[in-house]
């Protein structure tokens, strides 16, 4: 299987990753649809996992944990037993309905990973992981939405783009500025968002960041990590300065966007394709 090369600093030396790469551009659309899916599972609103929460919390039943739906979070849930036949009829049948949506959640997800190897886009989705809180889906999601980013001349372009940028109330000499304005596709923001409130902790690379580095360019890694000590930088300032958190989070998102603009072109650039590997 013929595999690309992300161009290091030494040409004679490429550095080889572990992945397919295919010369055609794909069409979109799969792309688009499965990190939709995925991204609709438990915890969404609206996904059938609320009434869970709800009925625990009917029998004053706390998580103390990160209620997030992980393994240890179901392990949790499944060890409850309730006093009435009636009562643990219900909350079995709520159960159930999590762990299939987990379960379907899990095959989207395989699919999206046997696919996006043949896809034009897959550097930019490596690159793209190196990022703290962008992981899988949500960098295939983020590239599924905007497609080339390189048609963005400047990031503040994608920004207004993605509808992160402040709207202007502006007259005459008087500047007056807004809330976001909300443009562009709401699901791309969603995930930008999203991904901009892992940048309220201090800066650090976990042991599944750490794994994602692997097989990526020095170039790239050093960049996210540039990104993650700026953008958790510029949270701790404005939480400091008495911001509301959210207003805080769709600052960082802003910001975040270009180092997204960045970082995938960057990983765009320092792919090499099959055929001209073979010259």
């Amino acid at each position: 299987m013929d595999l690309p090369t992300f161009q290091q600093g030494n040409p004679s030396r490429p550095f080889w990753l572990t992945i397919a790469f295919a010369s055609c551009e794909c069409r979109r659309f799969p792309f688009r649809l499965l990190p939709q899916s995925c991204h609709r599972g438990p915890g969404t609103p609206g996904c059938g996992d609320d009434g869970v929460p709800a009925f625990l919390l009917s029998h004053g039943v706390r998580y103390s944990g990160r209620a997030d739906w992980e393994p240890a979070h179901r392990r949790w849930i499944s060890a409850f037993a309730f006093d009435t036949v009636w009562q643990q009829l219900a909350f079995d049948e709520y159960r159930r309905a999590i762990e299939d949506r987990v379960a379907q959640c899990s095959r989207l997800e395989i699919a999206l990973r046997e696919a996006v190897v043949s896809w034009r886009f897959y550097p930019a989705v490596l690159g793209l992981q190196a990022m703290r809180g962008v992981q899988f889906t949500t960098a295939i999601g983020i590239l599924a939405e905007l497609g080339d980013l390189s048609r963005f001349v400047h990031p503040r372009q994608l920004m207004a783009w993605l509808g992160v940028t402040p709207a202007e109330h502006s007259s005459g000499e008087k500047r007056r500025q807004g809330s976001i304005t909300k443009n562009g596709n709401s699901y791309a923001r969603k995930l930008l968002i999203e991904a901009a409130w892992s940048y309220r902790h201090p800066a650090r690379v976990s042991p599944e960041i750490q794994r994602r580095h692997e097989g990526i360019p020095k170039a790239i890694v050093d960049r996210s990590w540039d990104t993650q000590v700026r953008l958790c930088r510029r949270y701790r300032k404005l939480a400091a300065r008495g911001k509301n958190p959210n207003t805080a989070v769709v600052a960082v998102a802003r910001e975040l966007s270009g180092f997204i603009w960045d970082i995938s072109q960057l990983a765009m650039s320092l792919a090499v394709p099959n055929e001209a590997r073979a010259v």
